[in-house]
């Protein structure tokens, strides 16, 4: 099966959530959790950002064996220069450069030329590429820059030596559809696009980032640029649980693997929460506290039969001990005695329907029936 590398910028573009911000000892723990996870490349900062951000990215650059260490660069000698010495002591070190490709960034935002961008792009990437073997590319708000441009643009930056392009959609802008056929047309209309591995960044501002990943790769791309529990600029990025466990769950779809190992995903998903003290959400994908927990007296009856009847993934998959049959109004007398035969108390049946009309009145007082209120309820004369 194909390999998709996973590329974590949850120290980068992750890091840019308002509030979110992390010191180098913080930073240092989460490089190590994503090492330890097996993800391919770690985006460890934006060195000429600050002194801070330098500093981070050296340490774990000195302390990182395994996964690709990568600092962020402007296609501008002084970034690119802050970004190598950031990296220097890696065993593996990627410089990533980039530079806008749509008209409404290149005419607005840098007040440049189309030709002057190209000429950039050649200049630094090839500046890159005599620091570092390994140089990726992006060209910024890919998505809405004109295609015959952006094909120009990626085939520049290959010339110039980046072995891996990346195509982002910076503000979330594409559908699922027509991101894949943009990464199908890179691949027909750029020349020397075997050369370079094609990845994608793909922001949420529509909800759309985990769907639009998933549709390049089934269009040819690569490397999946994501962070963890989705945290990014705006309303995130791709989250890498969600992709990577997609791509695992539906291996019959994608006919690819990743090397990531699932089962740290809950620990570094709790990890990043604590660290940035950003929430998840309790019905996120993957990681929420609900994502494996089950309240409807169906739901709980079908599981408890056959557990694939309501799952299609194994909470031990993502470091879960087990799924989690909540107590609380929509239950039924399915999950009541499941519950109650696990904190060791025994009903006689023709007791069933009794104890049940009392657990459903508390249920309407209560969001959740805990262990203590059954014990409670089961002495009560």
């Amino acid at each position: 099966m194909k390999k998709i590398k996973i590329f974590d910028t949850t120290l980068r573009d992750g890091e840019q959530s308002p509030g979110a911000s992390l010191n180098t000892t913080e930073k240092i723990q989460i490089a190590l959790a994503l090492e330890k996870m097996r993800v391919d490349v770690i985006e460890a900062g934006f060195a000429i950002a600050s002194q801070d951000d330098f500093n981070a990215i050296n340490q774990i650059a000195k302390k990182v064996k395994n996964s690709v260490v990568c600092s962020l660069a402007r296609v501008k000698k002084q970034d690119i220069k802050a970004a190598y010495q950031a990296i220097k002591p890696a065993k593996k070190k990627r410089i990533h450069t980039f530079l806008a490709a749509s008209d409404i960034h290149l005419k607005y935002k840098l007040k440049m030329s189309r030709g002057d961008a190209l000429k950039q792009i050649s200049e630094m990437v090839k500046f890159a590429k005599s620091k570092v073997n390994d140089v990726e590319f992006s060209p910024e708000d890919a998505f809405r820059a004109e295609p015959k441009f952006l094909f120009k643009v990626v085939k520049t930056a290959i010339n110039a030596g980046a072995s891996t392009i990346n195509i982002p959609d910076t503000v979330g802008y594409a559908t699922p559809e027509e991101f894949g056929k943009l990464i199908a047309e890179i691949y027909k209309n750029v020349p020397n696009i075997k050369k370079a591995v094609i990845s994608v960044h793909c922001h949420n501002d529509l909800g759309m980032a985990t769907a639009n990943s998933l549709s390049a790769v089934k269009n040819g791309a690569g490397q999946i640029e994501c962070t963890i529990n989705g945290l990014g600029e705006r309303a995130g990025n791709a989250a890498l649980e969600e992709v990577v466990m997609a791509l695992k769950t539906r291996k019959d779809y994608f006919k690819t693997e990743t090397d990531i190992k699932t089962e740290d995903i809950l620990n570094i998903s709790k990890l990043v929460s604590n660290l940035t003290g950003i929430l998840i959400q309790p019905n996120k994908a993957i990681v929420g506290e609900n994502a494996f927990a089950h309240e409807a007296g169906i739901h709980q009856h079908g599981v408890l039969q056959k557990r694939e009847t309501y799952e299609i993934m194994k909470a031990e998959q993502i470091g879960l001990q087990s799924n989690e049959l909540v107590l609380g109004k929509h239950s039924g007398k399915h999950g009541l005695t499941d519950r109650l035969s696990k904190i060791g108390i025994t009903i006689k049946k023709e007791q069933t329907t009794e104890i049940f009309i009392k657990f459903k009145n508390l249920a309407d007082k209560k969001k959740k029936i805990s262990d203590d209120d059954l014990i409670n309820l089961i002495s009560k004369k």
